[in-house]
């Protein structure tokens, strides 16, 4: 976290280059609302005076200890990371190193990640994002496991769908402060479904959401959960941390409860809301439009010290080291809520 002494900045590894250079920033325009700078300063510890001296901090840290890191290191990505762990370098860092760790450790997700590869899963209705925003601001990701059929694709195609969604929209500054909310509806899931989520699966999806992607997630409701989900949140259960787990909320076939943590007004009629029908076309359109953006940022060109493009590679030394494992400051960053 920033720190009101300048000569503190949160890492004893990050030298005396916190002057910001001006050249590394010309493309970043702040597009938080007033209100939201304000909520950003009170909930992320961001100063909207110190934020360029902030990421240049970030900066620095990768240059030193991650050199050959392959990322961006431009200021609209790296703020989703400070943002995301409340301007605690060390932290940030660390969620930056899981990020692109995480990548690489699991290629059966990763590999041609792109829009147009994951349409039969957007097709199917299990994943869109709700148009409206709820009265916190937060986006509200809905996923119905019951529309998947598993002798269609695998579940890894599910997650590809899912990582895609959440960079998407952790591209918006508001989704980078307010986070977002799960809706889970398990209507229709059975033994095919379930049978193909085990341990290693479950880990390795609470690994990425929890400390391997930038973005807060505020809460997560379920409804309509079958008895055999009893047997999923056992597996899912001791890789929880305990703030998340206090964000799961279990409605049952209960919409009044799920109405008193997401209103009436932005939820489609299928879940007792006003919103209308349950559109999932729209937001498959709006991950499809985006094909070129995510074959550029995918494709992970960096900017050096000295302002020039170059893309970073990982020696086999790194890339072992860089799993999602615990690190020194992995564990640190348990002791943190975010």
């Amino acid at each position: 976290m920033a720190q009101d002494n300048e000569t503190s900045v949160g890492s004893s590894s990050v030298s005396s280059s916190l002057e910001v250079d001006s050249t590394l920033h010309e493309g970043y325009v702040c597009t938080l609302t007033p209100e939201l700078v304000l909520k950003a300063r009170e909930e992320l510890q961001e100063k909207p005076e110190w934020r360029l001296r902030d990421v240049q901090a970030l900066r620095d840290m990768i240059w030193k200890d991650y050199p050959n890191l392959r990322t961006r290191v431009d200021d609209a990505f790296l703020l989703r990371f400070l943002r995301a762990r409340k301007f605690d370098y060390d932290r940030a860092l660390q969620l930056l190193v899981n990020y692109y760790s995480c990548r690489k450790g699991w290629p059966e997700v990763f590999t041609n990640l792109k829009p147009s590869a994951v349409k039969p899963v957007l097709d199917s209705g299990f994943l869109t994002v709700l148009p409206h925003t709820d009265t916190e601001g937060r986006r509200i990701v809905c996923m119905r496991p019951g529309q998947w059929n598993p002798r269609n694709f695998p579940i890894t195609e599910n997650l590809r769908a899912i990582y895609l969604s959440l960079e998407k929209l952790i591209e918006a500054e508001e989704t980078q402060v307010n986070g977002i909310v799960i809706l889970a509806d398990y209507e229709g899931v059975g033994l095919s479904q379930a049978s193909n989520f085990g341990p290693f699966i479950a880990k390795r999806i609470i690994g990425i959401l929890q400390d391997g992607f930038p973005i807060r997630i505020k809460a997560v409701n379920i409804i309509n959960e079958p008895r055999i989900f009893k047997g999923i949140y056992a597996i899912l259960r001791p890789f929880l941390k305990e703030k998340i787990v206090k964000r799961i909320f279990l409605h049952g076939s209960d919409l009044n409860s799920l109405h008193s943590n997401i209103p009436k007004a932005i939820l489609p009629e299928e879940y007792g809301g006003t919103a209308g029908k349950l559109d999932i076309s729209m937001w498959s359109q709006i991950l499809l439009a985006s094909e070129n953006d995510f074959a550029q940022d995918f494709n992970q060109v960096a900017l050096t010290r000295d302002g020039s493009l170059q893309g970073f590679v990982m020696n086999d030394a790194e890339s072992d080291y860089l799993q999602c494992e615990e690190s020194a400051r992995g564990v640190k960053s348990q002791l943190y809520c975010y």
